[in-house]
């Protein structure tokens, strides 16, 4: 499918790495982009590419990855009259036009399709071993991280863009393409460390790519099925190392710019975590204060809002990649789901995160172990809670609503009261547009 690979990313735009973002709703190509074999040939043209690449999904790729499941599963309400987030607060039948819903697609397949140049390219450069080696895995993390990212919102992916109408898959099969590429980034940087060159070029010490190709194993593991290599994955990750997507005045946290940029800010987020009041925290979850400001007021919608802190708050302030203690929780929900459960595991992984105080983030609840029934579905449902708390606005809840069964919505029905109002996205119209192999949108 051509039109991504070269029409609608464009690699000379990636190259300026000025991807500044703000509340406009539309996304405009480089007229002068430069031509994709300009930029392959040499190692500052790769290493260029690779650093917009990231750019491309830190700045426009995270903020379609957090923002839209979050007014879908009610982590944020809305505080504007842009129909694209009217329509994602309230369900139902979302048009495929909905600049969300089209970003998130899009911006996910540009990655896919640089990284793919990325990997391929690398490997035919007479560079340092280690520098390539680095440039490979890297591109390969991101390819990851890319299918990863439209694997929990729609119910079929694409996971190359090489072909004219490439082929859709299942999302679970989409898991595990992610799953064989993280694999091979990891035998990558195995047979030849990153070199001090990559490190200090592209990684600047803001990303740990030994520690997130192990932690993005052990999500995808989970999501799709596979526990023991979720476990495992898991347990490789050092929980006191860090992964951040780092900002600068030209290309702002995406999320800031959504909330505080603009006098009108386009959400905020929704007490309880978004949860229903069945969900209950012990008084003095050190979560609450570290995500959210109290703010007592309701959105147009009657959703209690708050003022958001956390990672957001700061126009340059970094975003974690991943989380330490996501990988406590996948271990806890993965002993519980395998086929013999292991519940005491279970809770020892649990305990971890309720009684953090020492998180490299500050994400800490710092409450009492949990003493609560240890049957298999209570603590589910605690793993559920502590998972919306602790990564909270990290692009999972849809994801996680429909994994741990929480009620399905009502189709072509508007309930402001139901904890998400759609199970998968449709599928944009610049997909149909352009690929006769588009799937029938989902019913919900």
């Amino acid at each position: 499918m051509k039109f991504y690979r070269y029409s609608t990313y464009k690699l000379m735009f990636l190259l300026t790495t000025v991807l500044a973002i703000t509340s406009c709703e539309t996304d405009f190509d480089n007229p002068n982009a430069a031509a994709s074999d300009q930029v392959f040939t040499s190692r500052e043209g790769i290493l260029a590419t690779t650093i917009g690449m990231q750019e491309l999904y830190s700045t426009t790729g995270m903020r379609y990855i957090i923002e839209t499941p979050a007014i879908t599963t009610r982590e944020g309400g809305i505080t504007t009259t842009f129909q694209n987030m009217i329509d994602l607060e309230d369900g139902g039948d979302i048009p495929n036009t909905n600049s969300n819903v089209v970003g998130l697609w899009t911006t996910m397949l540009r990655v896919v399709g640089i990284a793919e140049d990325i990997a391929a390219n690398a490997a035919e450069l007479d560079i340092d071993a280690g520098t390539k080696s680095g440039l490979i895995a890297n591109a390969k993390l991101f390819h990851a991280m890319s299918i990863g990212a439209m694997a929990q919102n729609y119910e079929q992916v694409i996971v190359a863009t090489s072909e004219d109408n490439p082929p859709f898959i299942s999302r679970i099969e989409g898991y595990n393409t992610a799953i064989t590429l993280l694999n091979e980034a990891k035998s990558a940087i195995a047979a030849n460390p990153i070199s001090a060159e990559f490190e200090a070029e592209v990684l600047r010490g803001d990303i740990d790519l030994e520690n997130t190709i192990n932690a993005m194993l052990a999500r995808f593991n989970l999501f799709a099925g596979n526990y023991d290599a979720a476990i495992a994955a898991a347990s490789e990750v050092d929980q006191t190392s860090s992964s951040v997507f780092t900002y600068d005045t030209q290309n702002l946290n995406p999320i800031w710019s959504r909330v505080f940029q603009n006098s009108a800010p386009n959400f905020k987020p929704q007490d309880n975590f978004g949860l229903p009041a069945s969900f209950v925290f012990e008084d003095g979850d050190g979560r609450f204060d570290f995500y959210m400001v109290p703010l007592d007021e309701l959105n147009q919608n009657q959703f209690p809002i708050e003022d958001l802190a956390g990672f957001f708050d700061a126009d340059t302030g970094s975003i974690p990649i991943y989380l330490p203690d996501e990988m406590n929780l996948i271990i806890a929900e993965a002993n519980l789901r395998k086929s013999s459960p292991d519940t005491g595991a279970a809770v020892t992984a649990l305990n971890l995160v309720l009684t953090d105080t020492d998180d490299i983030f500050g994400v800490n609840a710092n409450v009492s172990a949990y003493d609560g029934d240890t049957s298999v579905a209570v603590l589910l449902d605690e793993v559920y809670k502590n998972r919306r708390a602790e990564l909270f606005l990290t692009g999972m809840s849809l994801e996680d609503s429909r994994r741990f069964g929480r009620p399905d919505p009502t189709p072509t029905v508007q309930n402001f009261d139901e904890e998400r109002n759609r199970n998968f996205y449709p599928y944009p119209n610049t997909e149909r547009d352009n690929n006769t192999n588009t799937p029938d949108d989902p019913a919900i």
